[in-house]
């Protein structure tokens, strides 16, 4: 009886791929509409201590494909110990939508004690765009990603997220790719049946209608995951929040070096999803508890716990194919067979390093 229940268990992890991949199927929604105009817009992005990974980001934002002057791009140095500041300044001298905004002594912690969104409060204030785009330093933007995204807001419309994907390099990236591909396929199902959780701090769209009604990044709660606060302020405000996944939104992020700056990074993630509501926390349950689950099935009857976790991993690899292919990306076969076992290590000491008593480390930066 209790193999059976166990069985049950873990295959209610099957059944919400099943459902997953129903979704993308019949309820996806492209929201992007052809515009004939050029609305004003600005590029809002944070820097610290990212003189390795900024001139990629700077050179994307260069090649953007969007009338110059209706573009400005504001770049925030938020104290930064090394070259940062100095490679944002030569990068904008000359031209007059490119701009520097350093952040001073006296203005850490103005308007919120996370360094990050302090910066972005601060730049939202010089921002003269109609729409707020943003992503991070340690990312590249596509040519056409200013074009893509302004054509997927109407007036209802309040936030729109892209997608992003972990540029890899060897097995350790390339399985922090497919967790990506994991979490944002669930995301944009979810969006898309209007039930929207979060914002992409590396890759939204904010209408400056929708940031001022919500009371922006100065008026959000404090916390470690903006992006997650940012979003509900704008739902309260009665805005619509939209998930569009094309290879025109599609935004490329470093990869995770080590096992000890992932846990750094899951720790903050963590810390915002907890205070995610009880339907996510379940769905996201299940996602953990699905290993322990089917291995003490597999120690109890190891051809019905097998046969459980092949299947599981068929449903969830047609799923992540599916959804890469939306973005016109391709995942191949060989990473995704031993995506799992990547998963039982990766959640397993998330978990572990969530509860240990540790403060949230970011950028150098200690947060409660």
């Amino acid at each position: 009886m209790t193999t059976v229940w166990l069985g049950l268990f873990a295959g209610m992890l099957i059944l919400q791929y099943l459902v997953l991949l129903l979704l993308l199927k019949t309820n996806w929604t492209d929201h992007v509409r052809a515009r004939k105009d050029f609305p004003r817009v600005s590029v809002l992005v944070a820097a610290r201590n990212e003189e390795r990974d900024l001139p990629q980001l700077l050179a994307s934002l260069g090649a953007l494909d969007y009338p110059a002057e209706r573009l400005e791009i504001l770049i925030a140095d938020d104290q930064s110990e090394d070259q940062t500041a100095r490679q944002i300044r030569d990068w904008a001298k000359d031209r007059v939508n490119q701009r520097l905004i350093s952040i001073r002594q006296e203005q850490l912690a103005l308007y919120q004690r996370n360094g990050k969104a302090n910066a972005l409060a601060i730049m939202a204030k010089e921002a003269t765009g109609e729409l707020l785009f943003f992503t991070d330093s340690d990312c590249e933007v596509p040519a056409r990603w200013i074009r893509e995204g302004i054509g997927c807001f109407d007036e209802k419309t309040g936030l729109v997220i892209g997608i992003t994907q972990v540029k890899s390099r060897g097995f350790f990236g390339k399985m922090q790719e497919i967790e990506w591909w994991n979490t944002l396929g669930i995301v944009k199902a979810v969006t898309d049946l209007r039930l929207p959780t979060t914002g992409l701090g590396n890759n939204m769209i904010i209408s400056k209608a929708a940031y001022l009604a919500s009371g922006g990044f100065e008026g959000i709660p404090h916390s470690v995951t903006e992006d997650l606060e940012i979003s509900r302020a704008i739902r309260s405000a009665r805005f619509d929040i939209r998930h569009q996944v094309s290879v025109d939104l599609l935004v490329k992020t470093k990869a995770e070096e080590s096992w000890s700056s992932l846990l750094k990074q899951r720790k903050r993630w963590v810390t915002g999803a907890a205070t995610l509501s009880i339907p996510w926390l379940i769905l996201l349950a299940f996602q953990f508890l699905f290993f322990p689950m089917v291995l003490i099935l597999i120690t109890l009857s190891w051809k019905m716990g097998l046969a459980v976790w092949t299947l599981k991993i068929f449903c969830q690899s047609l799923f992540l194919r599916s959804f890469a292919k939306k973005a016109s990306q391709k995942i191949g076969l060989f990473p995704l067979i031993f995506f799992d076992f990547y998963q039982i290590v990766s959640l397993s000491l998330t978990i572990l390093y969530y509860f240990w008593p540790s403060k949230v480390e970011w950028k150098s930066r200690n947060y409660p």
